[in-house]
């Protein structure tokens, strides 16, 4: 029951302090759960991110549920995710209970200006330490020129492509020269034991 209790103070406290949503909560996650609480790896932490760019939702909420479930099973995954929207849905509804006009108070705009400032710099440092970890051989480079180009020109399309279809295409040209490159290497090993 305690680290149950753990899990949900925890995302309580991530959910706080994430503005931004997704990708700028990735610097948080990986300093709150990979080094300081060693409940995932970096690496772990990054197929999360991926798979819930995929997954319907918020990617923020689905990371959470991710990692609920690998500490602690379908309780670790409900603790983790009701412990992340708890804060915001408080919060949510003490500025709907008492301020009606929140928004339109000149401190409020001038603070979110702020942050959304913090939030472009979170999410530069996520995209930096992503490219380093993802970008690494002319395959993985050459992949990220045509996503690039698709997602930026599809606009220009007759039809959008869809940014899931963007990842599901990107999986399956992972896995494709993975398998090919595993069939030459089993093609050389053969051919020097001929």
């Amino acid at each position: 029951m305690k680290e149950l209790l753990d899990l949900y103070w925890t995302f309580v406290k991530i959910g706080l302090v994430t503005f931004g949503g997704g990708y700028a909560m990735l610097p948080i996650l990986e300093r709150e759960l990979a080094t300081k609480r060693d409940w995932t790896t970096l690496d772990e932490l990054r197929d999360y991110f991926s798979i819930g760019q995929c997954t319907p939702g918020v990617i923020a909420l689905n990371v959470s549920t991710f990692i609920g479930e690998k500490r602690m099973g379908i309780k670790g995954a409900l603790a983790a995710t009701t412990g992340f929207l708890t804060g915001p849905i408080a919060i949510i509804l003490v500025i709907a209970a008492f301020l009606k006009n929140f928004a339109q108070l000149e401190v409020i705009q001038h603070a979110f200006a702020g942050i959304r400032v913090c939030v472009c710099v979170l999410i530069v440092q996520a995209v930096r330490r992503l490219w380093k970890k993802s970008v690494v051989d002319p395959f993985t480079m050459g992949l990220y020129l045509a996503v690039f180009a698709l997602n930026v020109f599809s606009g220009r399309l007759p039809v959008r492509i869809p940014a899931a279809a963007l990842v599901i295409l990107s999986g399956l040209s992972g896995i494709a020269v993975t398998m090919l490159r595993n069939a030459r290497k089993a093609d050389r090993k053969g051919g020097d034991a001929a």
